[in-house]
């Protein structure tokens, strides 16, 4: 198990989280609904369930209405599922966000990313190997990170691969878990035990090429 001080982090290193702004619910004193959608998120991710959920159950309304959008972007968009991880990775990485970073290493090695590719995100579009494909998504979360805005080659190289509609879901897929990253870093909210101990047995630590 790799230690935390061996464990990958973005120059500058990770926002801190150690205790939430505003803590998740207790379950304990929670109603039937919560703690079955708890129960539901847990199963999904092989461990406790995510605390981003919990804390966002504070506003239930609002919790509803993005549960149903964030879900359409993933698990359940149009995207391959390893090119939704590696931009969500991406994502992670630029904005320092640990908790989003340590969440989808995890869910990245389940759906296929290999340990390589996964450490390779912190190299970005420019690393070795990646596939015209990935190449231009890596470079789209770049973009949107630095200027809003893509540039027309990397559009036109996104449009040999993409749709439409794939387009149009990766932009927003971006958008999204840059919001997320906000919120998660302005709480100062840490990963779950379960996704610590996930996070410290991956075999990504020291994968990268060289």
């Amino acid at each position: 198990m790799t230690s935390l001080s061996e464990q990958f982090a973005p120059p500058g290193g990770w926002h801190p989280a150690a205790v939430s702004r505003i803590a998740p619910i207790d379950l304990r004193g929670s109603g039937p609904r919560a703690r079955l959608l708890a129960w539901a998120l847990g199963l999904f991710v092989k461990g406790d369930p995510p605390a981003i959920f919990l804390v966002l159950m504070r506003h239930w309304r609002l919790f509803r209405a993005w549960l149903s959008f964030a879900a359409r972007l993933m698990p359940f968009g149009k995207l391959d599922r390893r090119d939704t991880e590696l931009a969500i990775l991406r994502v992670g990485w630029l904005c320092s966000c640990r908790y989003e970073w340590g969440q989808h290493v995890a869910i990245g090695l389940r759906v296929g990313l290999t340990p390589r590719q996964i450490a390779s995100v912190a190299q970005g579009a420019d690393a070795p190997d990646w596939e015209p494909r990935q190449a231009a998504l890596l470079r789209a979360v770049d973009e949107l990170q630095e200027r809003r805005i893509l540039s027309q080659p990397t559009w036109d190289a996104l449009a040999a691969h993409y749709d439409e509609k794939k387009l149009l879901e990766l932009v927003l897929l971006i958008g999204h878990y840059q919001m997320l990253a906000g919120l998660l870093n302005s709480l100062g909210l840490p990963l779950e035990p379960s996704a610590e101990e996930a996070l410290a047995r991956a075999p990504i630590h020291g994968a990268a090429p060289a």
